[in-house]
């Protein structure tokens, strides 16, 4: 109960009417962003993190809580609309939502994301408010060599099951490794990768970092392949559910958190198998299996849903641990830390007035986003008709005063744009991003964590492997990494699993 009693704290934060505002704000901005074609919530929420400068911290995360719902549900609208996934948590949803569209019912499609989204958004934050306390309450146990062993599960998953290969995935997890290096030694003060640069002693801003991989990034690789974008956006309509559509939507609406909760609560990283294992269930389930690949609203209606209540399990981990397992969760713990604050066990007894009123913003963000975006569907589509080329010069645009507003240097433009080159050169190669980001952020806490384990063991690797929790971790690790060796060879020839005759 006493979680329950922090939460009405936490509304009476959040129900001022200046982060009532910001909120609002914040779903619309993050809608406008997210919606726009090839921009995920990751990149909306990157884009947007300059803006909540000069906020109160509460205040900043509030609007950011906005921004990262609405950068999902404007992702789930390209996905429908253009066939574009704004990240691959949306993939399900074009495979059904997009075929929906090319048939008409562009307008049922976005009404069954926009209901999923609420439906899973609302469950999966009720599960935050039951589970985050707990698990945060376990963690204040948790000692150096138990962090460093859940830092390492969280580079191990998200290099494996991210990207076209996991050398890819390693690649990139040590492109990130290593920009987050650069600096002075926390322990130390050495000068490591500065090359005698002042401006590079406090190393490289996570902002910047985040902006300049997926902005400039993105913006680079889509000049590089698309002069014109002569596309022409599908009608939406008003959106508006039948009653036999609401019969066909609202059990995979109640499923999909079932699903997607747990997959995001666990520090192995993103929605994709969970939207998945929707798509798969809703597809054995439903009663109209005729439908399915040319326009079954469970696929759309279930995939979101879930899409959600995972996105609502992955701030359980931010929030408890510090580990983020998505790239919006990342660049949400960017905007944590440019206020000097470090999500962990500790924050909900030191900042508990800041937390509640987040997790009760994310209340009031969801309903925000239902409220004005049924509405607004036919808006976000005429944004859709915005030239590529217009488009993706305002993004740089943006970016690049948002970089420059982190600490106006010069500085910090030209690493913007050197590591926006690194980001095309990723794409490029089929280097997955999140990785790199990954790296930045968590590099430094993993091998800081590393070093107090040596230290306390003298030295001794042993010191890394102490305690029962760390074992069980890396024997986690060992399965994940093992796994694919192990299907290899257990696996029938082509020719054995092929009928006789």
């Amino acid at each position: 109960m006493d979680s329950f009693t922090q939460l009405i704290d936490g509304f009476g934060t959040a129900l001022t009417p200046l982060h009532l505002l910001l909120a609002a704000v914040g779903v619309l901005l993050g809608t406008f962003i997210g919606v726009l074609p090839g921009i995920g919530p990751a990149m909306a929420v990157a884009l947007l993190l300059p803006v909540t400068y000069g906020l109160d911290p509460t205040a900043a995360l509030i609007m950011f809580a906005g921004i990262y719902y609405g950068g999902m549900f404007g992702g789930s609208t390209t996905s429908i609309l253009l066939n574009t996934p704004g990240e691959t948590a949306a993939v399900m949803t074009a495979i059904e939502g997009n075929q929906m569209a090319k048939r008409g019912r562009g307008a049922q499609a976005l009404a069954a994301a926009a209901m999923g989204h609420f439906v899973g958004a609302m469950i999966g934050t009720i599960g935050l408010v039951l589970l985050a306390p707990v698990i945060a309450g376990l963690a204040v146990d948790i000692g150096a060599p138990d962090y460093f062993a859940i830092m390492v599960l969280a580079f191990i998953a998200v290099t494996s099951v991210l990207g076209s290969s996991r050398v890819r995935g390693f690649a990139s997890l040590l492109i990130g490794l290593t920009i987050g290096l650069i600096g002075l030694d926390e322990m130390t003060g050495q000068a490591r990768l500065t090359f005698g640069s002042l401006e590079l002693a406090d190393g490289i801003d996570i902002v910047i970092v985040a902006v300049g991989l997926f902005a400039v990034g993105e913006s680079l690789w889509i000049a590089s392949r698309l002069r014109h974008n002569t596309d022409e956006p599908i009608p939406v309509g008003r959106p508006w559910l039948s009653r036999d559509d609401l019969k066909r939507t609202w059990k995979p609406w109640l499923r999909g958190p079932l699903i997607g909760f747990p997959f995001g609560a666990i520090p192995a990283g993103g929605a994709e198998i969970p939207t998945f294992l929707s798509y798969v269930t809703e597809k054995r389930l439903s009663k109209h299996k005729e439908e399915w690949g040319s326009g079954a609203i469970e696929g759309v209606a279930g995939p979101e849903s879930t899409a959600s209540a995972s996105a609502s399990g992955t701030l359980v981990t931010m929030l408890t641990l510090g580990l983020p397992t998505t790239a919006t969760a990342a660049v949400m713990l960017a905007a944590f830390q440019q206020y000097g604050l470090q999500p962990g066990p500790q924050l909900f007894e030191r900042e508990s007035t800041l937390v509640w009123g987040l997790i009760a913003s994310l209340f009031i963000g969801t309903l925000l986003l239902l409220v004005l975006n049924l509405p607004l569907a036919p808006v976000w589509a005429k944004l859709l008709k915005i030239p590529r080329p217009y488009l993706y010069a305002g993004i740089l645009f943006f970016a690049s005063v948002g970089a420059y507003a982190v600490s106006g240097q010069v500085m910090d433009l030209i690493l913007l744009f050197v590591i926006g080159v690194l980001g095309f050169a990723m794409r490029r190669y089929g280097l997955p991003i999140l990785p790199a980001i990954i790296g930045v952020i968590l590099g430094p806490a993993a091998e800081l964590q590393m070093r107090r384990a040596l230290q306390l063991s003298d030295g001794s690797f042993a010191g890394l492997v102490n305690t029962a929790f760390s074992v069980t971790v890396y024997a986690i690790v060992l399965v994940i990494l093992l796994w694919p060796v192990v299907r290899r060879f257990t696996k029938k020839p082509e020719h054995e699993r092929q009928p006789v005759g």
